[in-house]
């Protein structure tokens, strides 16, 4: 793939990503989008009345007033018959009905049209007229559903929906006040009344393109950290795809939360830590916090409480930070999940008391989904997994895994090539020394180094290392053909690798532990065989590529320098560190680490490194004497 096609990908993902943002956020029609609780400090600028505006109830006060007024009505009856003594009768279920909805007295209309209003206990019931007359008699009143349905509808009609008026300029409440319920009362009719004033389009258009500028600034300030901090993460279209699908699942989900449910407290559950977990695992904490950032600050806009959220969210990612630095083992996830449930839980009762000052505002739901929320983070291990396949990434649990060498390929290895596998343990055991002296990646370079030389597996006798009766079969084969010999364990490494599904990153590490370097042994003995003549130097090259990272560059020093000290013919001070000295330099001049970071001031340490521990492994023994002959006693 070109660098233009790679680059115009990259962009367009992040394009992608601002317009899924910007399709999903929950709209609002209205000019008023302030953010605001009971009991919360009201975080933004004076406001006053622009209009006149009336206070609206409460839907919970208009219920009860007019709930209150039909109790205050005289339900209608209508008379069926005459009882003796004049008594009105009505059904035991009517009875009580009057009596449960609190109504004092009924009016009754006769026959005649007469309207005779009665005292709700001055009705009976079948039961008190039979103990009253000593016979059984039947309901002679019955409800005149009609004129009822009329009182109800004009009670409930005659109650106000407002209770007072705010005048225009009138002042409302200013920046750090705290949101009373007599001022959450007015907010709330405020912003009913901008919702019901003819909003002009233009209005409309102006709350859209502030919130499309802020989305485009938040993934605009994520593109620019990649590119000046993280450039070569940047570039890597695998590493964009990441970030943005990654990104892409918790604004998603954020959105579609509160626009079906308008609960932002429901965003308790969901578990924003995963972005910092993931993010660390396969890249680097920093990358992790500022992912992190930047995904709690886009949802932070459409968070009815935008303060708590974010300060929540930011404090528990920079308590995951802390907490995983490095996940080498199942429980290192475990810890994290309780100690960011406990940071969840201690800043959201710390926030309630500050802004509330009472314990009556604390929620028991909200713990019981920082619970669940900190059971979905201990579930991030299968999640890691999904992404190591989806992005063929590696997360340190898998390369411990892989680097266990009691695995069958590597059991495999000791027994078939058991030179070259004690070559590969002192070429690991060498880079992961380098690998820690310079901040690289000490753990991803003892496994690149652990399955560089695997392909050897394929024909373990072509290899000085395993031949243990000094027949080598290299020796029968012309100068070319053991050239393409000893190069082709690249590609059975890689074929080998890819058999049992070593990840891509390993797989580099097999590829570039020569780089394109030359087999000089076969390619010095054919130019001497050939004095005068031109050499192909292609057909005694490894196929490459160069090293690409750091790590890379340390295991092709390491493996150059550990397969030359065997053939040392002493082992001094002085001939190590000259070893050491000429095939890194070697190297060096024939470009083969010209595609890596690596500074000068690495290669030096680097150096270091390797004389000092080649030193230690072949220091001089001491003799130990034999036991002379003494007399018995």
């Amino acid at each position: 793939m070109s660098k233009t096609l790679k680059f115009i990908l990259i962009l367009t993902a992040y394009a992608a990503l601002t317009g899924l943002t910007v399709y999903l956020f929950p709209r609002y029609n209205n000019a008023f989008n302030y953010h605001f609780e009971i009991g919360k400090p009201w975080g933004y600028d004076l406001v006053t009345a622009e209009f006149d505006f009336p206070i609206y109830k409460t839907d919970a006060e208009i219920l009860q007033e007019q709930q209150e007024a039909i109790r205050n009505i005289t339900p209608c009856y209508i008379k069926t018959a005459d009882l003796p003594n004049g008594i009105f009768v009505l059904s035991l279920e009517e009875h009580d009905k009057l009596y449960s909805e609190g109504y004092k007295r009924v009016s009754i209309r006769t026959a005649r049209h007469t309207i005779t209003t009665l005292a709700v206990n001055e009705l009976m019931t079948p039961k008190t007229a039979y103990e009253l007359l000593g016979e059984q008699c039947e309901p002679n009143i019955i409800a005149d559903s009609a004129a009822n349905a009329n009182l109800y509808q004009n009670a409930v009609e005659s109650v106000s929906k407002t209770f007072g008026l705010v005048q225009s300029g009138e002042r409302i409440i200013d920046r750090g006040e705290i949101v009373t319920a007599e001022t959450y009362q007015i907010l709330t009719s405020l912003a009913r009344a901008y919702s019901e004033k003819n909003i002009t389009r233009q209005q409309t258009t102006y709350v859209q393109i502030g919130y499309l500028a802020l989305i485009i600034l938040m993934i605009t300030l994520f593109v620019l950290f990649l590119v000046i901090i993280k450039h070569d993460l940047f570039v890597q279209l695998r590493s964009t795809l990441f970030f943005c699908l990654l990104i892409a699942i918790f604004v998603t989900t954020s959105f579609l939360i509160l626009r079906f449910t308008a609960d932002d407290t429901l965003l308790y559950i969901v578990p924003f830590a995963w972005l910092v977990i993931l993010t660390s695992v396969f890249y680097d904490s920093r990358t992790a916090l500022v992912v992190h950032a930047i995904t709690v600050l886009l949802v932070s806009l459409a968070v009815p409480s935008p303060y708590t959220f974010l300060f929540t969210q930011m404090i528990a990612g920079i308590v995951v930070i802390y907490s995983l630095r490095k996940m080498t083992q199942r429980a290192h996830l475990a810890h994290t999940a309780l100690l960011t449930g406990v940071a969840y839980a201690f800043v959201y009762t710390a926030l309630t008391f500050a802004t509330t000052g009472t314990y009556t505002h604390l929620q028991p739901r909200i713990y019981m989904f920082i619970a669940a929320n900190a059971i979905l983070i201990i579930c991030a291990y299968g999640v890691i997994y999904v992404f190591e396949r989806l992005f063929g990434l590696v997360s340190d649990v898998t390369l411990i895994e892989l680097s266990n060498v009691n695995s069958d390929l590597m059991h495999r290895f000791a027994e078939e090539a058991p030179g070259t596998f004690q070559h590969t343990l002192q070429v690991s055991n060498l880079a992961t020394e380098a690998a820690k002296k310079i901040d690289a990646n000490a753990l991803l370079v003892r496994t690149g180094a652990l399955y560089h030389d695997i392909g050897k597996l394929m024909a373990p006798l072509n290899f000085t290392e395993n031949q243990q009766n000094g027949d080598n079969p290299l020796s029968h084969m012309s100068n070319t053909e053991a050239a393409r010999t000893v190069i082709a364990h690249v590609s059975d490494g890689l074929t080998l690798a890819a058999k049992h599904r070593l990840p891509q990153i390993i797989r580099s590490f097999i590829a570039s532990h020569h780089g394109t370097s030359l087999v000089k042994y076969f390619y010095n003995s054919e130019a001497n065989a050939h004095p005068g003549e031109k050499i192909d130097e292609s057909m005694f090259r490894y196929p490459g590529p160069k090293p690409a990272t750091k790590e890379a560059a340390i295991l092709m020093m390491a493996d150059a320098v550990e397969a030359r000290s065997r053939s040392l013919k002493e082992y001094t001070e002085e001939s190590i560190a000259t070893m050491v000295n000429q095939m890194i330099d070697a190297q060096i001049q024939d470009g083969q680490f010209a595609e890596t970071p690596l500074s000068f001031s690495d290669v030096e340490a680097i150096r270091e490194v390797f004389t000092t521990k080649l030193i230690a492994i072949h220091h001089q023994r001491i003799a130990y004497p034999d036991l002379k002959n003494r007399p018995e006693k």
